[in-house]
């Protein structure tokens, strides 16, 4: 790819969800959000397998390919079932996949938003861009699920994204599940959430 040229083509006037797989369903200033396809498992597994990139939960780095596949797999179903999912990520000049990120439906309860990037392109405000683009398109696709991040404590960069897209800390207490005793995980939510939806959350 060369220019600002969209993967495929863009939505333009179809929504949010109308794009085919490969597909750029929107861009922010410098970058372009696409719909997951097969053929971006290679990239992404070289971004979930890399240890740096898990710093903050190392036990949860893709160790095999068929973790990713299975990842990938569920992000699919997931754009099939709600019309808006996880996209990859790619700035506008580059075909290169450098990371990952937006809002899923989880539990029919809430969006979950979420992001990954390459170790490369760590630390230049990207997460802010697709974590603020995944709350928009949300709202406009189901706008009366709450939005929903979560973090661990000491991920402050997270806390901060979190912060900036309009989310604010509804909850801490110990991570269930984690292999660190001493975890504690932190929810975010741009709203006050209902039992149920609270309850959803801790699973």
């Amino acid at each position: 790819m060369s220019g600002e040229q969209p993967p495929r083509g863009s939505f333009g006037d179809r929504g949010v969800g109308a794009a085919e797989p490969g597909e750029a369903t929107t861009s922010t200033e410098r970058l372009w959000l696409c719909r997951p396809e097969p053929g971006d498992l290679a990239d992404l597994h070289a971004i979930c397998s890399d240890p740096r990139v898990w710093e903050h939960f190392p036990s949860r780095r893709h160790t095999d390919l068929q973790q990713t596949e299975s990842m990938l797999h569920r992000w699919q179903d997931g754009w099939a079932a709600d019309d808006l999912g996880v996209w990859t990520v790619r700035q506008r000049h580059s075909d290169a996949i450098i990371g990952y990120g937006g809002c899923s439906v989880r539990q029919h309860a809430f969006w979950n938003l979420g992001y990954r990037f390459a170790f490369s392109a760590q630390g230049n405000g990207f997460a802010t861009e697709v974590a603020k683009a995944g709350v928009d398109a949300a709202r406009a696709v189901r706008p009366e699920l709450p939005v929903v991040a979560y973090l661990l404590q000491h991920n402050a960069a997270s806390a901060r994204v979190a912060e900036k897209v309009g989310l604010r800390l509804v909850h801490q207490g110990p991570d269930e599940g984690n292999p660190d005793p001493t975890a504690i995980r932190c929810i975010y939510a741009d709203r006050e959430l209902t039992e149920r939806e609270r309850a959803a959350a801790l699973r």
